[in-house]
């Protein structure tokens, strides 16, 4: 009795009271171990057992086959197996049977299992439907259709335990004919009148399929549902990105009168991270507090985690991580991967670091981020060393995934040639990885190792994709081979089966643009159905290089017609006009922008010192401890630079590269390097000023931006002025 109610303290007092006792009362005990999931509890009762004498039974047996399963841990049970065959307990015993093929189908060896069950003189439904059951609770779909078909060769007819298992195996391979076939003989059989489970693998198949429609009206049809069954379908909802409906679902629970439990709350806070609903997300919060299941089930807590990450209240995401009593790999990386989504780089290094201090090890996906991170930032020795720790795990061997970060990591951080030699000895590559190199390549200025890469890419058997084509069309654009960017562009479709995308057409626009052909790039324009903002500003960028105001203007009417709040149209217009010494119209332009509440996208900027420390500044930064010094500083730059510059200069955006620069400048001795990473292209005047102020400085000043790194040396940039926007 205390056993079966898991009051095990009480049952050990019983048992150790007893004078008298044999293999009937461990059963007892063992038994009620197995049954609260406590395989290994229940194992090393066997051993007491057995070291007082006593020799397992039948019972025993069984209780030894539930227990491997339940730890996935075969060896034990293959020896008793042995034991029992030796006996002959197995002949006519269909529950050891049974439980012999539930061990082995549960802890995945599946030859073995099979090999009890064909050489068994006793065959019924419940031994099939444990091989079934084992098939589909390790991923193996079609070895489960394969079974069920043998099952019924064999004239035994599939139970409602049987559809179950293979509903289950079907929705793992989205096998959705076979589902619904399987549907109509449950129907059939009248299979679903007080059978939650059943129905329950009906809802789920159908909702993994995508067929929604038809999974929610199975569900409001089942006789008996519970919120399991609700469960299933907002798991299906949220996989197809039909967040509003899952909080309808939501909402019905309750309704019901049912209690949503952990996989409901971890559900929704799901669709709430991907809606980045952070009031929904904070009130769902409120409401597990309040059920008292915080801190009880790391899923759960971990969802919550990676709700606020994802929302951008890092803070929150932070202070709940570290409340938790309970913290794994996957609670850290939700934290890491909401840092790297909203641009805290530093952060997710911090919280990497913090993370194996607290004796966490890393994963393939804290990799993964935290050399996102250091891509981003710029962070190349960090970045090294992060290599180091995947090699010493073991991790680099054929995880593509991870190789791809690395190579994005060294192409960002401007080591384009360790990310080539990284490629050439990959034994995993994809056309991700090629990708990689290619815009690797390509932000160093070796556009022509770029192109060979692209071709070299195809002699090796990968397809270009969208991407590809990006890159490769960008590349053209910037260092002037039109021809052979319209060759790439024509042979898209024709040759590779990729079909142009805006992003595309944008690259010929910007081609033609900075060829001077004008009215190339305008005959493209008025091709598209509906071009962009970015569109726009991209021949706007064309016309204040050739000081084109008639296209000028025609580009910039049209830029506002699509969204009048987009600053960069106004800029650049403005700065057409300040070139061509149209003052005025400057000012007007200038006056519309703050009439239509344009405001510049924030910009970021970051410097790295010495000990790896970055500091970041964005877009209208006032909070900075030094920023009066910073001030100066760019005060005193500008000065120097308008003695030097003969460009005439009118825009309204902040320079906040120039506030990295100026730090760096002021921080660094005098005549060293610095190096400043910026998240947007870097523009004209930008670039200008630049070039001048590594003059002025006597510096060699090294700037990754979103596109290329460039080296300004003497007032010279190694992009030769082709990269600027």
């Amino acid at each position: 009795m205390y056993a079966k109610c898991g009051a095990f303290r009480k049952a050990w007092d019983v048992l150790d009271g007893l004078y008298l006792r044999n293999v009937v009362c461990w059963n007892a005990l063992i038994t009620g171990y197995v049954e609260h999931g406590q395989g290994e509890k229940a194992l090393d009762c066997v051993e007491q057992m057995q070291g007082e004498g006593f020799s397992p039974d039948a019972i025993t047996c069984l209780c030894i086959f539930k227990a491997c399963g339940i730890i996935r841990h075969a060896l034990k049970g293959e020896k008793i197996h042995d034991e029992i065959a030796e006996k002959g307990w197995l002949q006519d015993n269909a529950v050891l049977i049974t439980s012999l093929v539930d061990m082995y189908a549960k802890c995945g060896s599946f030859t073995k299992a099979r090999s009890v069950l064909e050489g068994c003189r006793i065959h019924n439904v419940m031994s099939w439907n444990a091989l079934l059951a084992g098939y589909a609770e390790h991923g193996e779909g079609y070895e489960a259709i394969r079974c069920y078909e043998e099952m019924q060769c064999n004239d035994i007819s599939p139970d409602a335990a049987t559809f179950s298992c293979i509903l289950k195996a079907c929705s793992s391979i989205r096998a959705y004919y076979i589902g619904e076939e399987i549907h109509k003989r449950i129907l059939d059989q009248n299979m679903l009148r007080d059978n939650v489970i059943l129905g329950t693998a009906l809802v789920d198949i159908y909702a993994k399929c995508g067929a929604l429609a038809k999974a929610h009206r199975v569900l409001e049809e089942l006789p008996v549902r519970n919120v399991i069954s609700w469960n299933a379908l907002i798991t299906g909802y949220i996989e197809h990105d039909k967040c509003a409906q899952a909080f309808w679902c939501f909402s019905q629970i309750k309704h019901e009168g049912l209690s949503p439990n952990s996989v409901t709350y971890t559900c929704i806070l799901q669709a709430c991270g991907s809606l980045q609903a952070a009031d929904k997300g904070e009130e769902i919060h409120n409401e597990i507090e309040l059920n008292g299941m915080l801190g009880t089930d790391i899923v759960l807590d971990t969802a919550l985690v990676d709700m606020y990450a994802k929302c951008g209240a890092l803070e929150k995401a932070h202070g709940i991580l570290e409340k938790l009593p309970l913290k794994n790999v996957v609670s850290w990386n939700a934290l890491i991967a909401g840092y790297c989504q909203h641009e805290a780089d530093d952060q997710a290094l911090l919280s990497f670091e913090q993370m194996k201090r607290n004796g966490v090890h890393p994963d393939s996906v804290t990799f993964t981020c935290v050399l996102k991170a250091c891509g981003s930032i710029g962070a190349a020795d960090q970045g090294e060393k992060i290599h180091g720790e995947i090699v010493k795990q073991g991790l680099s061997n054929n995880n593509i995934v991870l190789c791809t970060a690395l190579l994005g990591m060294y192409s960002k951080c401007g080591a384009a040639a360790k990310a080539q030699q990284l490629l050439k000895d990959s034994s995993v590559r994809d056309v991700i990885s090629w990708n990689a190199l290619i815009v690797g390549l390509i932000q160093q200025g070796e556009v022509v190792k770029a192109l060979k890469c692209f071709e070299q890419m195809q002699t090796e058997g990968f397809s270009p994709d969208v991407a590809t084509f990006s890159s490769v069309l960008s590349a053209c654009s910037r260092i002037g081979l039109v021809d052979e960017a319209q060759s790439y562009f024509m042979n898209m479709s024709a040759k590779y089966g990729v079909t142009p995308d805006l992003e595309h057409y944008a690259c010929m626009i910007d081609l033609f643009g900075r060829a001077g052909h004008l009215d190339r790039a305008v005959e493209v324009i008025e091709k598209l159905p509906s071009p962009n903002s970015g569109v726009w500003s991209t021949l706007l960028g064309a016309c204040r290089k050739w000081e084109d105001i008639i296209v000028g203007r025609w580009a910039f009417e049209h830029a506002l017609k699509v969204d009048k709040s987009d600053s960069a149209a106004y800029v650049l217009m403005a700065n057409i006009y300040a070139s061509a010494g149209m003052e005025e119209d400057a000012k007007t332009i200038e006056i519309m922008s703050i009439e239509n509440k344009a405001t510049m996208k924030q910009a970021h900027s970051w410097w790295i010192d010495k000990t790896g420390y970055a500091h970041q500044f964005h877009t209208g930064e006032t909070n900075l401890v030094k920023i009066d010094q910073i001030h100066l500083k760019l005060k005193d730059l500008a000065q120097k630079v308008n003695a030097f510059s003969k460009f005439k200069i009118h825009s309204f955006c902040v320079y906040c590269d120039k506030m990295a620069l100026a730090f760096a400048l002021i921080n660094t001795p005098v005549g060293e390097s610095v190096s400043v990473m910026f998240d947007k292209p870097i523009c004209c005047e930008c670039h200008i000023g630049t070039s001048l102020i590594s003059e002025i400085e006597h510096r060699i000043i090294i700037v990754h931006d979103q596109n290329r790194r460039h080296v300004f040396q003497d007032g010279k940039c190694s992009c030769e002025d082709s990269w600027v926007e």
